[in-house]
């Protein structure tokens, strides 16, 4: 069985879980995280030197970065094909979601919902205007593909970009009009796992 290291109210760990659950993996969740086991510990820098969770223990394997592990889960099954290029798209919005729109919440999630003192007003009003911007992005591929991120089918590229939409709706701010977004979010809602994992009280 699959052991994650980390804790469900984080992001990058529901990433993990909501791969192993459309994936039909089993695997224990070992509480580790703020409120929980303090990472920065030997133990667990021992399998991650940047005392951040998730960790995916599978075996003598292990692994950390949420969105390797998802890649590692999902490897050559229906959310991560083989073919080179389908797979360089899936992979190309994970890694947007990682570097673009990751660094665009942080001001106001961080500040509205988890209290946050690190930014100032100006900060969190820049940080919304670039959040609701990389969104206006999304939604405009999202209108071109009609389904999906990576096209037509659900991929991993969904779970990462999924939890990061969910979160874009659940903070507290001055939200943009993107219709295409509504819809793909009403899409997600029906794959197996989204009400646990990007469910209302998971921001």
């Amino acid at each position: 069985m699959l052991t994650i290291l980390g804790k469900l109210p984080s992001i990058n760990v529901r990433k993990v879980l909501w791969t192993c659950r459309l994936l039909e993996l089993p695997f224990e969740l070992e509480p580790w995280g703020k409120g929980e086991r303090d990472p920065d510990v030997p133990e667990f820098l021992a399998l991650n030197p940047n005392a951040q969770v998730p960790v995916l223990r599978d075996g003598d394997t292990v692994l950390w970065e949420s969105n390797t592990i998802c890649r590692y889960l999902a490897h050559d099954s229906a959310l991560l094909p083989s073919g080179r290029l389908q797979r360089a798209r899936i992979e190309q919005w994970m890694d947007w979601q990682a570097t673009e729109l990751n660094a665009a919440w942080r001001p106001a999630f961080m500040t509205l919902l988890r209290g946050s003192t690190q930014f100032g007003p100006e900060a969190v009003a820049a940080g919304v205007r670039d959040w609701n911007a990389k969104m206006a992005l999304l939604d405009r591929h999202l209108a071109q593909t009609g389904a999906y991120v990576a096209g037509d089918a659900f991929s991993v590229a969904d779970v990462v970009i999924g939890v990061s939409v969910h979160r874009w709706r659940a903070t507290p701010i001055a939200h943009a009009d993107l219709p295409a977004v509504a819809a793909y979010m009403e899409r997600l809602s029906r794959m197996p796992g989204y009400a646990e994992y990007c469910g209302d009280d998971t921001p």
